[in-house]
C-alpha cells in the first residue's frame, strides 16, 4: 500500500480517528481522576568497609562493598527489615504489602544505595523512608559480624533522610494524557485501516480505478431529493447534480467520433443504483446541445422512463417488436426541443429473447440513422438482457451507485460484458459525497457556472 493509499485511508476515516482519539484523552482523565495522589519520600545512605592498610587491600574492600551493596537491596524489602517498620509505625500491613510501597536501587559501580517510600500520605511516607533506612542498619549488623566477636566491618551512614514531599508523584496527569491521545489515536487508525480492509464496497472513483482500466466518464453527486425530482436537470439546472450531467454529456461526444453508429447501453450491477436517471437526464442535456436524441426504456422489467417524463408507458417498445404497431406511432416527445422518447410497453414474459430478436437489432439499426445518439435503459446486469442489447450497441456504459454496489458483484459485472464480446465504454459513478475523498470534481461546479452566465453559454 502506497503513503497515498494511506492518506486517502485517514482522510474517510477521520471521524472515527478524532472520534478515537477524544475516547482514549478521556479515559486516561477518569483514570487520572479516580486515582488518589501518591506522595514519594527517599533516604539516600553510604556503605563503606573498614579502612584497609594497604592499597589492594583497599581495592578489594571497596569491591566487596559493591558487591554486598547488591544483596542489601534485596534484604531491604525482606521481612527482617520492614516488620519492625510496621510495629514501629502501627501500621496494618503485611511486610509483603509493605514492600510493595517501597523501593530500593543502587547506582551501578557505587556504594550509594536510595530508599523509597509511596504512599498517600507525605508524612507517613517519609516516617517509613526514615523507619526502613534504620531498621536496615541494625540488621546490617547482625548480618555481616566482624571476626573474633569484632563490631561489623560493614558500615550504613544516612546521606539525606526522607521529608515529606509537597506535590504527589502520581497521577501524573500530563503523561496520562499524553498516553490517552497515542492509544486512543493508534486505536482509530487501526479501525479505519480495518474498515477500508473489510469494506467491499465501491466508494468513488478511486476503487473503480482498482478494479478495472475502463475510463470513468463522469460522476454524478449524491442528492438526497433524486427520488422526488429526478429530471433535476429540468427543476434545478444550476445545481452541482444538474452540471455533472453536463460534464458527462461533454465526455461522452468523444466516445465514436466519427462512428455513424451511437448507441449506448445504460446498465447497472443492481437495481436502485441510477441508471434510469442517468439515463433521462443525460438525454436532456445532449438534447439541450442541439443533438437528436431517441430514449428507449429496455427494461422490460421494472421500466422507470415514462414515468420519469409523465409519458403514457402503456405502448412502446415490446409492441414494435412483436409487430403489432409502428414505431412512429408509439414514439413520443418531451420537452421544449422535443426530446423522442420510446417507452417500454407491455412487460412480456421472455424479455431476453425479444431483446436478442431480428426485430431488435433491426430497430436499433433503423434509429441509429434517424438520431445522432440513442440512449438504451436496460436491466441490470445481474440478467442477460444488458449484456445481449450491449452486443447490438454501439457498446455499453455502467452506472454504478457510490455505497451500494460491492467490488466483487461490479467486477462480475464487467466479465459477464466480456465474456459476450460486448464494448464497455465507461463507467459513471453515482450517488458521489459532495465532500471528501470520493467526491468527483465538486470544487469546480460553482466555476462552470459562472463561466456559463458570463459567457452566455
Amino acid at each position: 500500500m502506497e503513503l497515498r493509499e494511506y492518506l486517502r485511508i485517514l482522510h474517510r476515516g477521520w471521524l472515527i480517528i478524532v472520534l478515537a482519539t477524544l475516547a482514549g484523552i478521556g479515559a486516561a482523565a477518569t483514570y487520572s481522576m479516580l486515582q488518589s495522589p501518591q506522595y514519594e519520600a527517599g533516604t539516600r545512605v553510604y556503605v563503606s568497609t573498614d579502612s584497609a592498610s594497604t592499597v589492594a587491600e583497599l581495592g578489594q574492600g571497596t569491591t566487596y562493598t559493591q558487591q554486598i551493596v547488591e544483596s542489601f537491596v534485596q534484604v531491604t524489602t525482606t521481612p527482617r527489615v520492614l516488620q519492625p517498620v510496621i510495629d514501629d509505625l502501627g501500621l496494618q500491613q503485611t511486610p509483603a504489602e509493605l514492600a510493595g510501597s517501597v523501593a530500593v536501587s543502587t547506582d551501578p559501580n557505587t556504594v550509594l544505595m536510595q530508599i523509597t517510600a509511596t504512599d498517600e500520605d507525605p508524612r507517613l511516607a517519609a516516617d517509613i523512608a526514615n523507619s526502613v533506612t534504620e531498621n536496615l542498619i541494625g540488621v546490617v549488623g547482625e548480618i555481616t559480624p566482624g571476626s573474633s566477636g569484632e563490631d561489623s566491618p560493614v558500615t550504613v551512614e544516612v546521606l539525606q533522610e526522607a521529608v515529606a514531599p509537597e506535590s504527589p508523584v502520581a497521577p501524573r496527569i500530563p503523561l496520562n494524557l499524553a498516553l490517552g491521545f497515542l492509544v486512543g489515536m493508534a486505536l482509530g487508525v487501526g479501525i479505519a485501516v480495518l474498515r477500508e480492509v473489510l469494506d467491499t464496497k465501491i466508494r468513488g472513483e478511486h476503487d473503480i480505478s482498482a478494479i478495472t482500466d475502463t475510463p470513468v466518464l463522469g460522476g454524478i453527486t449524491y442528492d438526497p431529493e433524486a427520488q422526488k425530482r429526478p429530471l433535476v436537470v429540468q427543476v434545478d439546472p444550476k445545481s452541482p447534480r444538474a452540471e455533472s450531467f453536463r460534464t458527462l454529456r461533454t465526455n461522452l461526444q468523444f466516445l465514436e467520433v466519427g462512428e455513424s453508429r451511437r448507441s449506448f447501453v445504460i446498465t447497472s450491477s443492481i437495481q436502485g443504483e441510477g441508471k434510469s436517471t442517468t439515463v433521462a437526464n443525460l438525454a436532456i442535456t445532449m438534447q439541450e446541445a442541439g443533438q437528436r436524441v431517441l430514449v428507449i426504456d429496455a427494461d422490460l422489467r421494472r421500466p422507470r422512463v415514462a414515468d420519469y417524463f409523465g409519458l403514457e408507458g402503456a405502448v412502446g417498445l415490446t409492441n414494435v417488436l412483436i409487430g403489432k404497431v409502428d414505431l412512429a406511432d408509439v414514439v413520443q416527445y418531451w420537452g421544449p426541443h422535443d426530446l423522442a422518447v420510446l417507452p417500454a410497453g407491455d412487460i412480456p414474459p421472455n424479455p431476453s429473447e425479444l431483446l436478442g430478436s431480428p426485430s431488435m437489432d433491426a430497430l436499433l439499426r433503423f434509429v441509429e440513422d434517424q438520431f445522432d445518439v440513442v440512449l438504451i435503459d436496460a436491466p441490470p446486469l445481474a440478467v442477460t438482457d444488458a449484456a445481449v442489447l450491449a452486443t447490438r450497441a454501439t457498446g455499453a456504459i455502467m452506472v454504478v451507485a457510490a455505497g451500494k454496489t460491492t467490488r466483487q458483484r461490479f467486477t462480475r459485472s464487467i466479465s459477464s460484458l466480456e465474456s459476450v464480446g460486448a464494448k464497455l465504454f465507461g463507467v459513471v459513478p453515482t450517488m458521489l459525497p459532495t465532500k471528501g475523498p470520493d467526491a468527483y470534481g465538486y470544487g469546480l461546479y460553482g466555476y462552470a457556472y459562472t463561466y456559463e452566465e458570463d459567457g452566455k453559454a
